[in-house]
């Protein structure tokens, strides 16, 4: 089980600040947030970075293990 934490607009899109998800890669648990929470967040997620254990990483088969935590950023604006 891993720990997806939201940031920013990814966070008003879920509606909170994180939740636990069951998926074995980044782009299995991407899957599971966008059916969970919406085309919002699923708009939000084509133009986030991911960052997996404080690691950057892109979606795609990056494997998860139980205890990891996923950083959803969208883009930021401002300095």
């Amino acid at each position: 089980m891993a720990t997806v934490r939201y940031f920013a607009s990814a966070r008003a899109a879920a509606g909170r600040e994180e939740e636990p998800v069951d998926a074995s890669t980044l782009d299995e648990l991407v899957g599971i947030v966008r059916d969970r929470h919406g085309e919002q967040l699923a708009l939000i997620l084509k133009v986030s970075s991911f960052l997996v254990d404080g690691l950057a990483r892109r979606a795609g088969g990056t494997p998860l293990t139980s205890g990891s935590t996923v950083d959803i950023l969208p883009p930021f604006a401002g300095g």
